[in-house]
């Protein structure tokens, strides 16, 4: 009689410095991993201490620290929250040593997609109308004319519109007419008016806010014509008329905004907002670093691509600088770092309040754990510049844009920067998209695909398998190049993106 022994569960080792293991099985109590006896249960995507770790001494994960032990920890055991905790420590920041060429194909060798050609020389990857507000009060009313478009059959007519879309927020008044606050939504407001997804812009205001939309105009030096349009409901005469004008607006822009064809593109006028949200144990390895090498393959296109979520970099920062194209690129990262840490003090938090309890669920431990894996969506590509959050993106290659760690505000932010097209990653199951622009899923674990095929476009939990981070990432960039000429992600079939417009606040509510 034969008697069949159970294969040991399967972990990775990610550098040869690790003291820990991440489990790709759940580890029971008395399996044995690398010769190593586990004393506790170590959840799917958690660690295992392989050697013995001092009080104090560093946990060691990708090859860099991501905590410190806060009691002696012994080889076999679980490592989390519970004996593994953080600290300020010093960081080498070698600015600009690893800048390097990125390796441009030649234009001959170059990939192209079909993009909507915009007179301002900008390429779209959408074609949507879009409504702005320049206040929480016109909301209502801006939501109001974008159904009449969207629950009614009057788009059938227009077939290369993609739809009509209300950009509501909950700012604009009660808020300081000068400053940090002020400026951010301003750059965010005309990044959306601006933007190569949207054919034609109404911007519906109140007419008594501190956002004042003359002010916005002025500093952008923007005219009326026939597909940037501006009322307020004050100045209109209430709300049912400025229902009825907006509608007449919208139906006049809509003949040229269908006159739009798509038109073979150099994907170099992609530009690609990198995100990771509900993150775990795997986004590090697999679906992060696979999004990664997608962005090199882009940039070595002679695309862009935008990494941002800067508390969710804290830790990790110092093996961006060291990509910096030059030592001001990386000091302008640097000291974004210094003003979160000032933001966060002002308001009573720390950065070490991220990461959440879900990501907590799926393994990962602190912030400096997660940064590492987030950073990786970055791939290894020099980095080229460092821009305010909604700041137009001037350069192509890879770049980075301050936002919050917050996935709805850090994407809007991205796409007022002008990306026209968002890859997210997901380890936990995120369910969210994020018009005009649309935003392809992918999967960092097998189990959150197949439990969320609806939502997920892209498994990379076969990483875990045996596929290579080179063949998934070229796998995403092709998917992305497909997007981009008008196959619809997951999210867009299931109608996501009217409501994930959130531009960062800042400031006083007052």
């Amino acid at each position: 009689m034969s008697v069949t022994t159970a294969a040991p569960p399967r972990t990775l080792r990610l550098n040869a410095t690790d003291n820990v293991r991440v489990a790709i099985d759940t580890i029971m109590p008395g399996s044995v991993v690398e010769g190593v006896t586990a004393t506790q249960r170590v959840p799917k995507g958690h660690k295992l201490a392989v050697v013995g770790i001092p009080e104090g001494g560093p946990v060691l994960k990708f090859g860099q620290i991501i905590g410190f032990a806060k009691a002696p920890i012994a080889p076999g055991e679980w490592v989390h929250e519970h004996n593994c905790g953080m600290h300020e420590f010093d960081r080498d920041y070698q600015f600009a040593e690893g800048a390097h060429d990125d390796g441009l194909l030649p234009l001959a060798e170059r990939r192209h997609f079909d993009g909507y050609h915009r007179p301002n020389g900008k390429v779209g990857t959408r074609n949507y109308i879009g409504i702005l507000t320049s206040v929480n009060c016109s909301a209502t009313v801006a939501r109001y004319i974008a159904d009449a478009f969207n629950r009614t059959d009057i788009l059938k007519d227009y077939p290369n519109v993609d739809g009509v879309v209300a950009f509501v927020h909950g700012q604009g008044c009660g808020m300081g007419g000068s400053g940090e606050g002020y400026d951010t939504l301003e750059r965010t407001q005309w990044g959306y008016a601006s933007h190569p997804n949207l054919a034609g812009v109404l911007v519906v205001g109140l007419g008594c806010e501190v956002f004042q939309i003359p002010r916005l105009m002025k500093q952008y030096n923007l005219v009326e014509h026939d597909g940037f349009r501006t009322m307020t409901i004050q100045e209109t005469g209430g709300t049912k008329k400025t229902i009825e004008t907006g509608i007449a607006v919208i139906k006049d822009m809509l003949p040229a905004a269908n006159a739009y064809r798509r038109q073979p593109t150099p994907v170099s006028e992609i530009m690609v907002g990198l995100q990771c949200g509900g993150s775990d144990g795997y986004s590090g390895i697999t679906a992060n670093p696979a999004l990664g090498h997608a962005s090199d393959i882009l940039v070595r296109h002679g695309g862009t691509t935008i990494l941002s979520e800067t508390p969710e970099i804290y830790g990790a920062e110092h093996l961006l600088t060291r990509r910096a194209a030059n030592r001001e690129v990386g000091e302008k990262l640097v000291d974004l770092i210094k003003w979160w840490e000032d933001y966060t003090e002002r308001n009573k938090g720390e950065m070490n309040n991220n990461p959440s309890p879900g990501n907590k669920l799926g393994g990962l431990t602190t912030i400096l754990e997660k940064s590492l894996g987030a950073a990786a969506k970055g791939g290894t590509s020099t980095l080229r510049g460092v821009y305010k959050y909604a700041e137009p993106v001037d350069t192509h290659g890879f770049v980075y844009m301050d936002s919050p760690g917050y996935d709805p505000a850090a994407v809007t932010g991205q796409i007022a920067s002008g990306a026209n097209m968002i890859v997210f990653t997901t380890g936990r199951g995120s369910a969210a998209g994020y018009k005009p622009t649309p935003s392809i899923k992918l999967a960092t674990n097998s189990d959150v695909y197949t439990r969320m095929i609806d939502d997920m476009d892209i498994n990379c939990g076969d990483v875990l398998d045996g596929v290579s981070i080179e063949e998934k990432g070229q796998e995403i960039f092709d998917e992305i190049v497909a997007v981009a000429s008008g196959k619809h992600s997951k999210s867009e079939d299931l109608g996501y993106g009217d409501a994930e417009f959130v531009p960062w606040q800042i400031g006083a509510v007052m």
